[in-house]
């Protein structure tokens, strides 16, 4: 099995006014002849160590069990950085959204064969991740088609924002919530039910007519149950 190769960039966001350090997995198989899914992962460099996603493509686009995709991995500085960037109490959370939509997108779209359509980009995240994701793709359905959500950090402001959402009915989504995640400690020391919320959110997904996969498996908010499921999570949306 031939292996994909990932690229350090160095992209400096006008939206944010800081220069990010982007992970790129450009598959075995690139060439400008085909058109290419692209995948951004917030929590990036997570995903791409803990999660093990640039060897998982491989094996997936060799095997013929997803589409031919780019991924591409936005790491985060520290603790205080996800939370001002991924939830919608956070100064820069409508920044951060910007960029993934109106600076991110249209490089990628330059720089690679890509699709270009919404139904050929997805968002993927983990805890707060998966909220920045989740919001991002409601924000902007017709540029993001399609997220992944594991275990999504969920509060009344995520659930208003969704309850308010326009026109995402064109959105497919792959969420899972662990049944041992209605007590999860937070890195500031509480502690916050997020099967709960989870639970309302999934309601709102169908009364939205969004397209869900969802599931609760039986685990807690870890990479332990997240790294596993990732190969059925990327079959779902781009098998």
């Amino acid at each position: 099995m031939e292996r994909g190769t990932v690229k350090d960039v160095a992209f400096f966001s006008n939206a944010l006014n800081e220069e990010l350090e982007l992970l790129i997995y450009i598959p075995a198989n690139y060439s400008p002849l085909y058109e290419y899914n692209i995948l951004i992962a917030s929590d990036g460099k997570d995903y791409f160590q803990l999660g093990g996603i640039p060897r998982l493509a491989d094996e997936l686009i060799d095997g013929y069990l997803i589409e031919n995709t780019i991924i591409v991995g936005v790491p985060y500085k520290n603790y205080e950085d996800r939370k001002r960037k991924y939830t919608p109490a956070g100064d820069q959370f409508e920044a951060y959204m910007r960029f993934l939509a109106h600076e991110l997108v249209p490089y990628l779209d330059d720089e690679f064969s890509t699709t270009q359509v919404g139904g050929g980009r997805a968002l993927i995240g983990d805890s707060m991740a998966a909220t920045i994701s989740l919001m991002t793709a409601i924000h902007y359905p017709n540029i993001f088609g399609k997220a992944i959500l594991q275990s999504p950090y969920v509060d009344e402001l995520v659930l208003q924002g969704v309850k308010d959402a326009k026109n995402v009915d064109i959105l497919s989504l792959y969420h899972i919530i662990g049944l041992q995640e209605d007590q999860v400690s937070l890195k500031d020391g509480t502690v916050k039910d997020l099967l709960t919320p989870n639970r309302e959110l999934h309601q709102l997904f169908i009364q939205h007519g969004i397209d869900t996969f969802y599931e609760e498996f039986n685990g807690n908010h870890t990479w332990t149950y997240w790294k596993p499921d990732l190969k059925r999570a990327l079959i779902e949306i781009f098998g």
